[in-house]
This record gives C-alpha cells, sequence and structure tokens, in this order.
C-alpha cells in the first residue's frame, strides 16, 4: 500500500520546531518531568517528545494545552484579549458567506 508523504511549508515546519523548542524549555525551567507533563495532558510520555522535537502530526488541541500549561503564551495576550479579538471575528465571520464555491464556467454547447 502507497503512503502519500505530506509537504510543509517551510515556514510551518520552523513555527512547529520554534514551539517545541519554547515547550521544552519552559518545562524544564519549571522543573516538570515529560512524564508528569504527559500526565497531566492524558497523552503518552512519547507523545510529548514528539512534540518537543517539532513532529508535524501532533493534535492542535494537545499542543496548544502542552503550551499552555508550562507557560507558552501563544498569541502574546490574556484569555480576556483572546475573547475579545474572537468575537470580532465571530462578527467578521457572520457577514462573510458560508461556504466559497468556484465558479461555474459557461459551457458554450452550440453546434
Amino acid at each position: 500500500k502507497y503512503m502519500s508523504v505530506r509537504a510543509y511549508s517551510s515556514y510551518s515546519r520552523k513555527a512547529v520546531t520554534l514551539l517545541g523548542k519554547m515547550i521544552s524549555v519552559y518545562r524544564k525551567e519549571r522543573k516538570i518531568t515529560t512524564q508528569d507533563l504527559a500526565d497531566r495532558v492524558g497523552i503518552s510520555r512519547t507523545t510529548l517528545q514528539k512534540i518537543e522535537k517539532g513532529g508535524m502530526k501532533g493534535e492542535i488541541g494537545i499542543v496548544f494545552e502542552v503550551a499552555a500549561l508550562v507557560g507558552v503564551r501563544l498569541f502574546d495576550m490574556d484569555s480576556t484579549s483572546l475573547e475579545s479579538i474572537e468575537e470580532k471575528f465571530d462578527n467578521k465571520i457572520a457577514l462573510l458567506p458560508k461556504s466559497i464555491r468556484t465558479s461555474k464556467k459557461d459551457v458554450d454547447d452550440a453546434f
């Protein structure tokens, strides 16, 4: 069975690697073991190690939770600020179309 390899942009790879390093540093500064943090998040120690090494296959919610638990501020703002920005985007989303479709090309079927 052929397994396709997903290509990630250089930016995405660097961002995920940086986030993993930040998580590792913050965890170590707080003297939290990989096993303790993994247990707290509800993941395996191996999964946490992959996150810290910049693995591209981590579930985003888990990665964000790990970051939050060690104190990495992903958007450099508190929860109240995030809620305010989220509300602005909710308002924008309400004004945008529900879905985007490609336009149908006119078919010239005159013979």
